[in-house]
């Protein structure tokens, strides 16, 4: 970390203390406050699944929101790590990534969002978002393009953004913890007037990782301002400025010589965390700033209006050297079972993207007994991604690589710039009977248009329905669809491009079954059906098409039960298949994802409180398969802990992710490289909350 960063890191923080004393494309680049603490998860609206507040008994699908709370008690230090204990749902799925965050929903990788609004449009074009920066985390499963334009076929991740509370208080917290991770994090709020509050998160960190020469350090201030100047009316702004100095963990290392033995070179097995490029080199360090605002106005009961906007300018570097596993996955040293091929890649990106999402909101019935909640709402994106490149490679002897000799490249010319605008018209329409039977009805229309000059056109549907049968019970039922156009063209492998992708479009069958027999429990269970079309699939020749069509299909079960004496239980299990109707190198979930999380709060002497809690996480076997060869990574089991006393203002807590360091593999894939699951990770935090 930089001198210049440590001083901003430090002005940072006293601002926040001084008012009162937080592989997608996996491929190688080629190419709280003590409020924001769950009172009771099954209770809390969710505003992703609808747009609207709704509690999550009367949404005819799951809808799983995990709060700040509960997954920074879990450990998390990435936005992945925070849906690790959700159903149907692969977090890490190539092993910590701190370049990117990564998550499968029911097969497929998800895309992610940041207050209604998509947050990534191109992978190693920006840097990841900070977890303590968000109070919940919400997760909606299978296609949602209705509210959402184009997104995931599987589901997406939806962040919300800390803003700004009418009382005044605040937390700093400091973190000592494995690889020599050192970081100070800060979240204060003050009410400045009955109608004006302001907010700001920081972090500032120091860190190693556990891949030799990969640093994980992070400036984060996040300032925001909530104003109401009538009682009808709120306006919010928010800002973030964020700073990585970071590299690669996923060091894209063979298959033979880790997870396999080099028959070449018996004796030799590569390190599990190796690091394979040039120290002071090698590097993933972005710049990210975002500046965005939301306007509500009620003009009376039944009429409401939002308004929300958000422009974002990123910044980033990506230097990087990855062997030559994919030549020949199966045998990819020379003879002397040591030297491979490495290549070097060298980018500079930079990305721009404005979103805004509009929408009015009218209530009124249309009988005694028959209640109407119509949303009509237009959204607009704009996205803006340039790269440069420059290219390297040399054979070395992977087992004892002579670094200093390594060769070095900048990207110099101009960039290649490529966009794309959506323009998206939508209508919802809930519709709850009698207290007992909600139904929601959805269309969508959009318009995207790209640099290449292609446009797509899609219109996507839903439909559920939730009764309630009484005794707690609510069985539901929704179909709904999405698209996500695709960049780029077929490659053809010769160096000429054949016709414009199509864009990826899905549709899911659902139903399932909530059970909340009391307030503080709620269990539910959903089988699901997804049909996609036009996979862009990368052939062993260089060359690119579209599949056919791929299904999957599954079951899910959720159960969060809260007992008295602030005992709470959290369960999950999913079941996922995939079948694809061409023979590809199609990378999917492992088919049994299982969870359970539970805490403890004693008391103990004085004022002062214990709470325990633990976790357990089972992640089935995979599969890779190719044209030459099948690979199937093991099943592995993680175990989470906590420990953490609260005494008057101040807390100590002792976080342990992996706590038996299962040395285990994320993935590996049939093209020739697998990944490490990260190991043990202990943090200890301090903090004080006024």
């Amino acid at each position: 970390m930089t001198l210049k960063s440590v001083t901003r890191c430090g002005a940072a923080l006293f601002a926040l203390s001084s008012p009162l004393a937080q592989a997608q494309d996996q491929r190688p680049q080629a190419a709280d406050l003590a409020d924001d603490a769950p009172a009771a998860i099954v209770v809390t609206a969710a505003s992703t699944g609808t747009k609207t507040d709704t509690p999550l008994i009367q949404l005819p699908q799951p809808i799983k929101v995990i709060t700040a709370d509960q997954y920074l008690s879990q450990g998390a230090i990435s936005i992945s790590d925070t849906v690790k204990y959700a159903a149907g749902v692969l977090a890490n799925p190539y092993g910590r990534d701190t370049r990117v965050d990564g998550f499968n929903v029911r097969g497929i990788d998800a895309l992610q969002f940041r207050d209604g609004m998509r947050d990534i449009f191109s992978y190693y074009a920006s840097i990841t978002s900070d977890p303590y920066n968000f109070s919940r985390v919400e997760i909606v499963r299978g296609p949602a393009s209705v509210l959402f334009g184009q997104g995931s076929i599987g589901g997406l991740v939806n962040l919300v953004s800390k803003t700004p509370e009418f009382r005044t208080g605040g937390e700093i917290n400091l973190v000592y913890g494995s690889f020599d991770r050192k970081e100070a994090l800060g979240d204060v709020n003050l009410a400045l007037t009955d109608t004006l509050a302001v907010r700001g998160v920081a972090r500032v960190r120091d860190a190693d990782t556990y891949a030799d020469h990969v640093p994980d350090d992070r400036v984060m201030f996040a300032p925001s301002i909530r104003w109401q100047p009538t009682p009808a009316t709120e306006i919010v702004l928010t800002g973030l400025y964020q700073e990585d100095d970071t590299g690669s963990t996923s060091q894209f290392l063979p298959i033979v010589g880790t997870f396999l033995p080099n028959n070449a070179n018996p004796s030799g097995r590569l390190g599990q965390y190796a690091f394979v490029g040039k120290p002071g080199w090698d590097r993933y360090n972005g710049r990210s700033l975002q500046g965005g605002g939301s306007i509500t106005h009620s003009f009376s009961d039944s009429i409401r209006l939002s308004l929300k906007a958000r422009y974002i300018d990123s910044d980033l570097q990506y230097f990087t050297h990855y062997a030559n596993s994919y030549s020949n996955p199966q045998n990819p040293f020379d003879a002397d079972g040591r030297t491979i091929g490495l290549y070097a890649e060298a980018s500079d990106a930079k990305m721009n993207v404005f979103s805004t999402d509009n929408n009015l909101q009218f209530t009124f019935n249309t009988g005694a007994n028959i209640e109407h909640r119509l949303l009509v709402g237009v959204d607009y994106s704009w996205n803006k991604v340039g790269k440069r490149y420059e290219y390297g490679y040399e054979v070395v002897d992977l087992y004892d690589i002579d670094r200093d000799a390594l060769r070095t490249y900048y990207p110099t010319g101009p960039y290649a710039y490529v966009s794309q605008k959506q323009l998206g018209a939508y209508v919802q329409d809930q519709i709850r009977f009698y207290d007992r039977v909600s139904v929601v009805l959805g269309v969508r229309r959009d318009r995207v248009t790209s640099s290449a000059g292609s446009t797509d056109h899609a219109t996507t549907f839903r439909a559920g329905i939730i009764g309630d049968l009484g005794w707690g019970i609510s069985p539901f039922f929704n179909y709904t669809e999405s698209f996500l156009p695709v960049a780029g063209s077929i490659e053809n492998g010769d160096g000429t491009m054949g016709d414009p992708y199509r864009p990826q479009t899905g549709k899911q069958f659902e139903a399932g079954v909530k059970w909340q027999p009391e307030p503080n429990t709620l269990v539910t269970v959903t089988a699901f059906h997804i049909k996609e079309r036009n996979r862009v699939l990368y052939l062993a020749s260089g060359a690119t098409t579209q599949s056919g069509e791929l299904t999957t299909k599954g079951i899910e079960l959720e159960a969060s039960h809260t007992l008295p004496g602030n005992f709470e239980l959290l369960l999950n299990y999913g079941y996922n298949k995939l079948k694809s109707e061409v023979n590809t190198d199609l990378d999917y979930m492992p088919r049994h994802i299982a969870s359970a999380w539970t805490t403890k709060t004693f008391g103990v002497a004085g004022d002062a409180r214990l709470r325990l809690g633990a976790g357990v996480v089972y992640t089935g076997k995979s599969i890779s398969t190719s044209s030459i060869w099948s690979i199937v990574t093991p099943s592995r089991t993680t175990v989470d802990a906590l420990a953490e006393i609260d005494w008057q203002n101040w807390r100590l807590s002792i976080n342990a992710t992996n706590l038996l360091n299962n040395r285990y593999y994320a993935s590996c894939l049939a093209r020739g490289d697998c990944f490490m699951g990260a190991p043990r990770n202990v943090m200890g935090t301090i903090g004080y909350r006024f």
